[in-house]
């Protein structure tokens, strides 16, 4: 009997395939953000609509850009790069300038994308690297929050200062916050359609909120809070649901392995809950999210389950001789039958290291590395001189602004001499978080009188980082006027130091020494304190009265 010929067709894995596409997955995922989108330009208003059309734009507009200037197929009906501007819109504060969403959409989508080879291959999410891109780049901005149309903190923040919050409104959204992190309730109804349709597995988010709510009750616990109350505005607050369901379960940078994905989870926990409260910022999810995509390679590395039978041993030393034995004559087999091989049936050897390929790399990484370096070290040199007089020129109004009376406001610093002196002499007297950077009198010309000085002064113990400050002190050594050059504090907290209602509290009394309080002042030396920025309302205080005692020293020699 003939043996039948059976035409074998052979493939590479995987052999059992989903119905669902990338579009249909990526689809569903915008789908699932429709009500955290909606509430968000439901509070923010129609701005907020503007920078999600932007982003959104942007990005499908970056990537069809790139793969066309690229010789590439042109993939933008796969929805990626639209999830990927959404999720960065709804990263972003509702009142960002229009052109830092757009720099930001092109940063995720050429940079942490395209660059590294385009979807599947990014080593990080898109949007949470344009969203630290641009936290790191326009500080300012992306930390000023605004809602109901007045610059105010977020609920962390003020958690972290104050130790209140309304735990209603933050679980409704009716809070400061970027446009889509507010509504808690509106990212479970996305989650559980996610969960619903089976595009994402509860085991990442639920570990990762479980290992910091664990951290978080206990950190409650030893600092005596109310630990249900602080834990759930935690849970609530900082983008913490968004980044758990949407973000930290990207196909991409997430861990297959089932053991990697609970260390995946367990770190995003620790890492979120380290950066939230022992850290400056009082979010810490989009850091603790890319953290963790880093090391999501060395992740499955370790936890890749072994093939079948690998690592079994032969006791019989007989039988792994034979072993042995037959494995080199199959070796053998094998390499005739290869060589055998003609044509197109042949294939290639693959080499464990493609030379030709990691010199291409190499060459490629230098190219852009130098074609970068060049246009930055270009814009600098085009932008340093405006930037520069334009610093000059803010400097110079915000002396003028503060000594009103003076017609001419000179710097008596050429070699920096008084400062060297006058700084560690603050020092000794107590100062020791402040620094002169400017010392300048000002005279009437008319007059031809002098009507007082102007004090440049820096505090380091700012909340936000250094603060920068001119102050005018007549000859009477009353304060005429206080402007800040740098003030990064806290939105509707910190930053209510540049206020008139605070900067009057100052103004025209003569004091030795200025106090804060928080019970309400009731003579002309006490400041009532920022609500909620304890910090910063000292931060000031003490510069002005550096800043009394530095024009004290150089007129009377140090007598009060």
């Amino acid at each position: 009997m003939e043996q039948e010929n059976l035409k074998l067709k052979v493939s590479a894995s995987p052999h059992v395939r989903s119905k669902a596409t990338t579009s249909d997955i990526m689809f569903d995922v915008v789908i699932a953000l429709v009500p955290a989108t909606a509430f968000g330009l439901y509070i923010f208003g129609w701005y907020a609509a503007l920078l999600v059309a932007v982003c959104i734009g942007s990005c499908v507009g970056f990537e069809a850009l790139y793969q066309k200037c690229m010789g590439k197929k042109v993939t933008v009906g796969d929805f990626s790069a639209v999830i990927t501007g959404l999720l960065l819109a709804l990263n972003l504060p509702p009142n960002l300038p229009i052109w830092m969403a757009v720099a930001g959409s092109a940063f995720a989508i050429i940079i942490v994308k395209q660059l590294f080879g385009g979807l599947g291959q990014n080593f990080m999410n898109p949007a949470l690297g344009a969203r630290c891109f641009l936290l790191l780049s326009f500080s300012r901005y992306m930390t000023n929050f605004v809602y109901d149309g007045v610059a105010t903190a977020t609920p962390l923040a003020t958690l972290k200062l104050t130790g209140m919050v309304n735990l209603r409104s933050m679980f409704l959204g009716y809070t400061a916050g970027t446009i889509g992190e507010t509504s808690v309730v509106a990212l479970l109804i996305g989650a559980v359609y996610l969960l619903c349709k089976k595009v994402i597995s509860p085991k990442i988010p639920l570990i990762y909120i479980g290992t910091f709510t664990i951290a978080v009750s206990i950190y409650a616990m030893t600092q005596d809070y109310n630990v249900p109350v602080y834990v759930a505005a935690h849970l609530c607050g900082g983008g913490l649901m968004l980044g758990a369901w949407f973000m930290a379960t990207d196909y991409v940078t997430s861990p297959i392995t089932s053991s990697g994905k609970v260390i995946y989870a367990i770190g995003l926990g620790l890492l979120t809950f380290v950066l939230r409260i022992f850290g400056s910022s009082t979010e810490g999810v989009s850091y603790s999210i890319i953290i963790m995509n880093l090391l999501v390679p060395l992740i499955e590395r370790v936890t890749v389950p072994k093939a079948f039978g690998e690592g079994a041993e032969i006791k019989d030393k007989k039988q792994a001789k034979l072993a042995e034995k037959e494995a080199k004559k199959e070796a053998k087999e094998a390499a005739k039958t290869e060589d055998a091989l003609d044509g197109d049936d042949k294939e290639p050897k693959k080499n464990k290291m493609d030379v030709k390929g990691i010199v291409v790399a190499i060459v490629a990484i230098c190219v852009i590395t130098v074609v970068m370096g060049a246009a930055l070290g270009g814009v600098y040199s085009v932008t340093k001189d405006p930037i520069e007089k334009a610093q000059e020129q803010a400097k110079n109004d915000a002396y003028a602004e503060v000594l009103p009376e003076a017609t001419r406001i000179m710097s008596v610093e050429e070699d920096g001499d008084v400062v060297k002196q006058i700084n560690p002499l603050l020092e000794s007297y107590g100062f020791e978080d402040v620094h002169i950077d400017d010392i300048c009198v000002g005279g009437d010309d008319e007059k031809n009188e002098l009507v007082g000085y102007v004090i440049l002064i820096t505090s380091t113990a700012g909340y936000g980082g250094d603060i920068q400050m001119a102050i005018g002190i007549n000859t009477e050594y009353r304060i005429t006027g206080i402007s800040f050059l740098t003030l990064n504090e806290t939105a509707g907290l910190g930053m209510e130091a540049d206020t008139d209602e605070f900067k009057e509290q100052f103004i025209n009394k003569t004091v030795n020494k200025f106090e804060y309080t928080k019970t309400g002042s009731t003579k002309d030396s006490e400041i009532d304190a920022l609500s909620g920025a304890t910090i910063t309302t000292s931060a000031v205080t003490n510069a002005v009265n550096a800043a009394l005692r530095t024009i004290r020293f150089l007129t009377t020699g140090g007598a009060k």
